[in-house]
């Protein structure tokens, strides 16, 4: 085996490592892991494929595809917390193969293998592998499309027509995963591309009658058949949680508009710090560009461009953009090992110092504060309850961040390119090994699944309520469904869910009116375990007092009791 195969196993090995290792270790997070795998099991209950329910309650936030193939999983390899991710997983390994592909193609093996090392290594990517969460299955269809596209107006004649017709079906699958953002990313990207690449015609090709024919022959064929089902669909769909979603705060994710600018400093570290003077130099000699090279910067710039614009933010929507900047940094390193002297030699070297500076900061900054020597979280005005369970990982980062400052400030000194390649790969790859722990307490903090274990064992026919609350994984790991005493929904973190209550009479049997408590409590004739938090504490006391339940903490912020039938006291 010659080093370049030897090297290309390796990258295989380390990247597999991070999606793989340990993935069904950590319980499912709340939110979104434990409402994902919940409504994947639901599908799978009732054989389901077109229209998604979460407790019972229809479901439709998301399209069906990345749940039916949550689905597919627990069908094949049981219902688990490793088979929830598996999906996730597999689309970050095939991203990843399919990134090493079109680099190959594109520009050379280095170059691919790197590429491949620099993504896979990266926080931001690695973490939404490992996650049941639509994203990583959405950047796969999302880059697919892309590369078929840049492909095509490479080809002539049948081969060209080939590859926008699987650049058509790929955005249509995207669709099917998270919605006209599937569609709407690599078409926007791709003609950006070819209209400042001097292909006025490619937008001609890119919407032949063809390509066109096969992305609403996939897409609209589900559309319809969610819209026959649930006639309030189309609306939502298109107008509440696509064109509202960009345009207006109503959806409680807003943030300014530098916010993925932070997120790509911090979720694209260590690869974030080799950014500023390459981003710097490489305008400066724009015309000597790469063809491919120009796809990834319209394609990283276009994706944070229109995720800023947008009045929804979460840290994943710009994990496409993490993709192509991964790409961009491996040719930075592919041109540096080609000509050790050279300017990109020179620039890799100084994004060693650049690291070394930084993560000295960083672990200081830690250390202070894991030490108790200054509070970061008053110091910086943080508010976020996220930060305090963080912390279990503090020492981790702190270690991490020590020793990568130490290796890098090692690899600045010996001006070796391959040297400040381990030095930026050691930081991920410390973290990982030394965080992991962390991450399983952080996790068992955030999920639903301690609070599922506290609850006593119950009788087959008792019902679980709660009282204006509702821990999203809380039906997965109890087996069955938890009735809510609500407003409007909104404890469910499911936007539909809200929408539909708000339109509909009567609501569904799992939801119940705030002002009819009392009386559906009467109706039971079986037991009921009633759980709430601190907001609801006081009337969970009176219910049990006047139906002789005894009030218990379950875990911090926890307390139920198990409320008798009326015919049982």
């Amino acid at each position: 085996m010659n080093r370049e195969r030897s090297f290309l196993l390796l990258v295989f090995l380390v990247a597999a490592t991070f999606i793989f290792a340990g993935l069904g270790k950590l319980p499912l997070l709340d939110p979104d892991e434990g409402r994902n795998s919940e409504v994947a099991k639901e599908m799978q209950l009732r054989g389901a494929w077109l229209v998604p329910s979460y407790d019972g309650l229809v479901y439709l936030d998301k399209p069906a595809l990345y749940f039916r193939a949550v689905a597919t999983s627990f069908t094949l390899f049981g219902t688990s917390e490793a088979s929830a991710r598996l999906p996730s997983a597999i689309s970050g390994i095939t991203l990843l193969f399919l990134l090493y592909v079109f680099c190959r193609r594109a520009y050379n093996t280095r170059t691919a293998a790197l590429a491949v090392l620099v993504v896979g290594t990266t926080p931001l990517f690695f973490a939404f592998a490992r996650l049941v969460i639509f994203d990583m299955m959405l950047t796969l269809f999302v880059c697919a499309a892309i590369f078929a596209g840049y492909m095509a107006e490479e080809e002539e004649g049948s081969a060209r027509r080939r590859w926008y017709l699987a650049g058509a079906a790929a955005a249509a699958m995207a669709t099917l995963v998270k919605g006209p953002v599937g569609f709407i990313l690599p078409g926007l990207v791709l003609f950006v591309f070819n209209w400042l690449d001097g292909r006025r015609g490619a937008w001609r090709r890119f919407f032949a009658p063809q390509n066109l024919a096969v992305f609403l022959a996939i897409v609209l064929g589900w559309f319809f058949a969610v819209s026959w089902r649930q006639p309030d669909f189309p609306y939502y769909g298109l107008v509440e949680e696509s064109f509202h979603r960009f345009t207006t705060p109503g959806f409680h994710r807003t943030a300014p508009v530098y916010y993925f600018f932070i997120v790509i400093a911090g979720l694209f570290f260590p690869w974030s710090a080799l950014l500023p003077e390459p981003a710097v130099t490489a305008w400066r000699t724009r015309r000597a560009w790469h063809r491919a090279d120009r796809l990834f910067v319209i394609f990283a710039v276009a994706v944070v461009v229109f995720f800023s614009l947008s009045q929804s933010k979460l840290p994943g929507y710009v994990l496409p953009a993490v993709v192509a900047l991964g790409v961009l940094v491996a040719r930075v390193f592919e041109l540096a090992l080609e000509k050790r002297e050279g300017a990109a030699a020179g620039l890799v070297v100084r994004g060693a110092a650049v690291l070394g500076i930084v993560s000295a900061v960083l672990a200081a900054l830690v250390a202070v504060h894991a030490f108790h020597l200054v509070n970061l979280q008053e110091l910086l005005d943080i508010r976020s309850r996220q930060f305090e369970r963080l912390e279990v990982v503090f020492p981790a980062v702190m270690w991490s961040l020590a020793a990568g400052a130490v290796v890098s400030v090692a690899a600045y000194f010996t001006r070796n390119v391959r040297a400040v390649l381990a030095a930026f790969v050691l930081f991920p790859v410390v973290l990982f090994i030394t965080g992991f722990r962390g991450m399983v307490e952080y996790a068992q903090a955030d999920s639903s699944q301690a609070l599922a274990q506290g609850i006593p064992a119950l009788a087959p026919d008792a019902e679980v309520a709660c009282l204006e609350c509702f821990p999203t994984g809380l039906p997965f790991y109890l087996h069955r469904r938890v009735v809510l005493f609500t407003m409007d929904g909104h404890e469910t973190t499911s936007n539909y869910v809200i929408f539909s209550l708000h339109r509909h009479e009567p609501w569904p049997e799992e939801a119940v009116p705030w002002e009819m408590r009392e009386d559906w409590l009467a109706s039971r004739g079986r037991p009921v375990y009633l759980l709430a938090r601190q907001r609801q504490k006081a009337e969970l006391e009176s219910l049990a007092s006047r139906r002789g339940g005894t009030v218990t903490e379950l875990q911090p912020g926890w307390w139920g009791a198990l409320l008798a039938s009326p015919g049982g006291r």
